[in-house]
C-alpha cells in the first residue's frame, strides 16, 4: 500500500514531551539547601532519587539534624515543665546549631563526635510508628526448664547466664552469633545457681565490658568481658558464705549493691554495698582473683517488708552514692501496692539521708473490718477492697522497673500500673498509680528508660507495646489518654514467626490434633505457642525478648528498629 502524502498545509503536531525550563539546576547549593529545609520529610527523601546532586543535598546533615530537633526534641522540651521560657522572644525551644536545649539528646551534639542524622531520625520514626524487623537467636537448645536464664543487653550485646550454659555473650549487630563464653564452674567453690545478672552501663565501653553474676548461696562474680578477642576474664569471685540468696544486683565502678533474700522467706532483708579498690587485679595465669581484690563492704542495711519483685538503682558520683530500691508492697486485706526507699552514703559508706516512700499513703485505711461482705469469697473480697484505691492491685506484681523519676509495674490480669516519683531535698513522695490498658494477655515484664519511653511484652503471643510516659500526668486529659492506650504503640514485626499460624489458627490445629477433649486440645495449643519468660531490654536501637517454644529450648526475639 502506498505511503499517503504528507499535506503540506497540515499542522505540525506538537511534541510528546514538553520543553520544561530547569530553574532548580541555576541556583546555588545554599539556595538548595534552604529549599529542601522546609519540605516534610517524605518529599525530602523522595527528591533524593531525581538526581545525584539532589541525592547529596538532601541527606544534607544539617537538614535532617533540624528535622529531627522539630519532632522529637522540641516537642518534648515544650512538655516539660520549667523548660519553656517565659520570655517569648527567646530561641531556645527553636532549632539552632548553638543555642537549642537538646536535653538528653545532648550526646548527639557532643563536640567531636559525627551523627547520622538520618539514620537517628529513622529510628525515632520507626519506634514511634512500631515498624521494626524481628529475628530470632536461639540461645539454648537443652537446658533445664527448671532454672533461671538471664539476660542483660547493652550496646548491641546481649549477656546471658544459666547454671547449664554459662555465661556467653551474644552480637546481635549485622553479624550475630555468640562471641565469648565461660563456665561457671570456676567462680563457685560449691554448686550454685545464677540469680541475679547485671553489667557496668557507665564503665562499660566498645571493647569492654564488665558483668557481675549473682547466686543462691549469697556469692557473686564479676567478670570483664573482651570484646574483640571474644574472651571473658574473671576479675573477682565472693568466697563469703550465706544462707542468703542474691535476688539483685547492681554494679557502677567501684561500687556494688548486692540484695539478699533468705532460702526460707518470701522478703529480701539484706542490703549489702561493697566498694572496690581501683588496682583490684586478677592472676591470669592461675584464672583465680589475686590475693588483697576483695572489696571493702562500707554498709549493710536489714528490711522484712520488701517483696520480690524488686527494681535496684546505683547513681554514684564524686560526693554521694544513691541506692534506690522499688519493691513490691502488700497491704492487709487489701491489695499490692509499691513503695521505694532510697539511700544517701558518702564514698566512705557513712549514711547522711534514708527516706522511705510508699503509693498508697499513711491516711488510708481498708474497708472496716467490722462490716464484711459474707457471700464473697476471698479473692472477691481482695479485688473489692483494691479497687477502693487506684494504686492498689489484688494480684502481686510480675515484674518492676524503676529508672527516676518512673516507676513501672506489670500485673497478670493484662494491665500496668503506672507511677511517677518526686524527690527533692526535703522529701520522697510517689503519685497515685495510673493503671494502662492495651494487652490482650497476661504482661510478664515491663521496662522503663529515663526519657519516659517503656516497653511491655505479654506472656503469650506477639502483643510489644513502647509506651511514652513522659508528659502522661501532666494533666487529667494526658491520664486518661494515657490509660486508655492512647501514647503506646503495638509493635508490628515483618517477619512472622516460623509456625505460620497464630491465635485461631494454631488453636484449630491444636483441636484437630486433640482426641481427650478440649482440655488435651487447650495443652496442645499452649504447646505450640512461644511462652515469653519476661522482657529483657531495651537500647536506642533494639528490643530483646526471652522466649521458649520447647521445654528447655529458649531464644532471643530481636526487635530491630533501624
Amino acid at each position: 500500500m502506498p505511503k499517503r502524502a504528507r499535506e503540506e498545509d497540515a499542522e505540525e503536531r506538537p511534541s510528546k514531551r514538553a520543553a520544561h525550563l530547569d530553574r532548580l539546576s541555576c541556583l546555588s547549593d545554599e539556595l538548595l539547601l534552604r529549599i529542601l529545609s522546609y519540605l516534610p520529610t517524605s518529599s525530602l527523601t523522595r527528591c533524593q532519587r531525581l538526581s545525584h546532586r539532589l541525592y547529596v543535598l538532601g541527606g544534607d546533615p544539617q537538614v535532617w539534624k533540624s528535622a529531627y530537633y522539630n519532632r522529637f526534641v522540641r516537642p518534648r522540651a515544650a512538655r516539660i515543665p520549667g523548660i519553656r521560657e517565659k520570655d517569648p522572644a527567646s530561641n531556645s525551644l527553636f532549632f539552632s546549631s548553638k543555642a537549642s536545649k537538646w536535653l538528653e539528646d545532648e550526646a548527639l551534639v557532643k563536640q567531636g563526635r559525627e551523627t547520622n542524622w538520618k539514620r537517628q531520625y529513622k529510628i525515632r520514626h520507626n519506634w514511634s510508628t512500631g515498624s521494626c524487623n524481628v529475628s530470632e537467636l536461639q540461645v539454648a537448645q537443652r537446658t533445664p526448664t527448671q532454672q533461671r536464664f538471664l539476660v542483660q543487653l547493652h550496646e548491641g550485646i546481649a549477656v546471658t547466664v544459666d547454671d547449664f550454659c554459662g555465661l556467653q555473650a551474644w552480637s546481635l549487630r549485622s553479624k550475630r552469633g555468640r562471641i565469648a563464653s565461660i563456665s561457671l564452674q570456676s567462680s563457685t567453690h560449691y554448686k550454685a545457681f545464677p540469680t541475679a545478672l547485671a553489667i557496668d552501663t557507665q564503665g562499660s565501653s566498645k571493647t569492654t565490658m564488665t558483668v557481675i553474676v549473682g547466686f543462691t548461696n549469697g556469692r557473686y562474680s564479676v567478670y570483664e568481658l573482651q570484646v574483640v578477642s571474644g574472651i571473658f576474664k574473671l576479675t573477682y569471685a565472693d568466697a563469703g558464705p550465706t544462707s542468703s540468696s542474691v535476688e539483685a544486683i547492681a554494679y557502677s565502678h567501684p561500687f556494688l549493691v548486692a540484695l539478699r533474700r533468705r532460702d526460707t522467706c518470701c522478703v529480701a532483708n539484706r542490703l549489702s554495698i561493697y566498694s572496690f579498690s581501683a588496682d583490684a587485679a586478677t592472676d591470669a595465669g592461675a584464672g583465680k582473683p589475686a590475693v588483697g581484690d576483695s572489696p571493702k563492704l562500707i554498709a549493710s542495711f536489714r528490711s522484712d517488708n520488701v517483696w520480690p519483685p524488686t527494681s535496684l538503682s546505683l547513681r554514684t558520683s564524686a560526693q554521694s552514692i544513691l541506692v534506690s530500691i522499688a519493691y513490691s508492697q502488700p497491704t492487709i486485706l487489701a491489695g499490692w501496692s509499691v513503695g521505694l526507699q532510697e539511700l544517701r552514703l558518702t564514698p566512705e559508706g557513712v549514711i547522711t539521708d534514708s527516706r522511705l516512700a510508699s503509693a498508697v499513703g499513711q491516711d488510708f485505711t481498708p474497708l472496716a473490718l467490722t462490716s464484711p461482705q459474707p457471700f464473697l469469697s476471698s479473692s472477691r473480697e481482695t479485688l473489692l477492697r483494691a479497687s477502693t484505691h487506684p494504686s492498689l492491685s489484688p494480684s502481686i506484681p510480675t515484674s518492676m522497673s524503676y529508672t527516676h523519676p518512673y516507676l513501672l509495674a506489670s500485673h497478670p490480669d493484662n494491665t500496668l500500673m503506672f507511677y511517677l516519683v518526686t524527690s527533692t531535698s526535703e522529701n520522697l513522695s510517689i503519685s497515685q498509680g495510673t493503671r494502662l490498658w492495651g494487652h490482650t494477655s497476661s504482661v510478664s515484664g515491663a521496662h522503663v528508660g529515663g526519657r519516659g519511653k517503656a516497653v511491655s511484652v505479654s506472656s503469650y503471643g506477639e502483643d510489644l507495646r513502647v509506651w511514652e510516659l513522659e508528659g502522661g500526668m501532666s494533666s487529667t486529659a494526658s491520664k486518661r489518654r494515657l490509660a486508655a492506650g492512647g501514647k503506646s504503640v503495638q509493635v508490628r514485626p515483618e517477619k512472622k514467626t516460623d509456625a505460620g499460624i497464630l491465635g485461631a489458627d494454631l488453636l484449630s490445629t491444636a483441636i484437630s490434633i486433640g482426641d481427650g477433649g478440649l482440655g488435651c486440645a487447650l495443652e496442645g495449643w499452649n504447646d505450640g505457642v512461644a511462652l515469653t519468660k519476661g522482657l529483657v531490654g531495651f537500647d536506642d536501637e533494639k528490643v530483646v525478648v526471652l522466649r521458649e517454644k520447647k521445654p528447655g529450648s529458649r531464644e532471643l526475639v530481636v526487635y530491630d528498629f533501624t
